[in-house]
């Protein structure tokens, strides 16, 4: 298979099965970590570079700015370096060292933001950001992940028509919630042409997406401190917040028993699987997505030091479990 340039590389249809994950059901893994930038958000990226040069004058400009938690600058980053654009990304103290490495690996610009929000986040003063330098700065083009049209719009072409091309009987998928975008593009088109389907949605505690009390969260990729623009109720069977001591244990889980090194993202949305198997029917077909891989957490989730940290009890609790 031959690509134009690495901008139009998307693999979309790499599913694996979890033997026993689920007693009385099948769960498969939906892995978008194979995307170049190695994540779900190149097909992010790529949607939203596209509106902007159809939109936003960004092809005159060739200037773009953005906030993320990590992967989705690094896609962008990626994607950029191809067209020929300057990238200014802008991320927080949690977004893993190896993405900002990555990032600026590209030839992106990296701030990075250390004030918390009001609500105990740092996404509210990412924005703030990014209005400032929009009002400094004529001609730079803001993608805007957090409300443009496009970011549900490809998940809802890709994303859920993958899904649905391989499990045309499907009966529950789980969703993880960050920007809303996956999760809604997803929803709105599993809801029109898949009915049957269960919808689970899935964030961090300490969130406020599903209107829980804002706390401190140490996991980047689910989670927000502002509530979702794209976020809606209708079509959504069930929502599930995760502790992030779950995230991490089942991130070592999966590692340990099924070889797979997997993200927080997909740690969490496991977690809400398994917190979930009571209600799942047996002979299920189960889905869940899992946004990226766990090569970029080795020094964070996989590190005894910094789960130690964070999380003191936990291998603690591991050794008695």
């Amino acid at each position: 298979m031959i690509f134009p340039s690495a901008d139009q590389i998307i693999l979309d249809d790499i599913f694996v099965v979890l033997p026993g994950f689920l007693k009385h059901s099948t769960a498969y893994l939906k892995m978008e970590s194979y995307n170049p930038g190695g994540s779900i958000k190149m097909k992010t990226a790529v949607a939203l570079l596209d509106y902007a040069e159809q939109h936003a004058g960004l092809k005159q400009s060739r200037r773009v700015i953005e906030s993320s938690s990590g992967n989705l600058g690094v896609a962008i980053s990626l994607i950029c370096a191809v067209r020929g654009y300057h990238f200014t990304c802008v991320v927080d103290k949690n977004t893993l060292p190896a993405n900002i490495k990555l990032i600026e690996a590209y030839g992106a610009e990296v701030v990075v933001i250390n004030k918390l929000d009001a609500n105990g986040g740092y996404l509210g003063s990412r924005l703030a950001y990014i209005q400032e330098k929009l009002a400094q700065e004529r001609g730079l083009v803001w993608l805007n992940q957090y409300q443009s049209p496009a970011n549900p719009a490809v998940h809802s072409a890709r994303t859920a028509q993958s899904i649905m091309t391989q499990f045309p009987n499907l009966d529950f998928v789980f969703i993880g919630a960050g920007t809303t975008g996956t999760l809604a593009g997803c929803t709105e088109r599993l809801h029109k042409d898949s009915p049957s389907t269960r919808i689970i949605a899935v964030d961090s505690i300490g969130s406020v997406n599903f209107g829980g009390k804002p706390s401190r969260r140490f996991i980047p990729g689910l989670g927000s401190s502002v509530t979702p623009h794209f976020l809606r109720e209708e079509g959504i069977a069930d929502f599930i917040s995760v502790e992030e001591a779950d995230t991490v244990a089942m991130c070592h889980r999966m590692a340990r028993e099924y070889g797979l090194l997997l993200g927080g993202s997909s740690g969490t949305v496991l977690a809400a699987l398994a917190q979930y198997e009571n209600a799942i029917p047996p002979g299920s077909t189960v889905v869940a997505l899992s946004p990226d891989s766990g090569d970029r957490y080795i020094d964070t989730l996989y590190s005894q030091d910094w789960v130690d940290e964070r999380f003191p009890d936990f291998y603690t609790d591991q050794a008695v479990a």
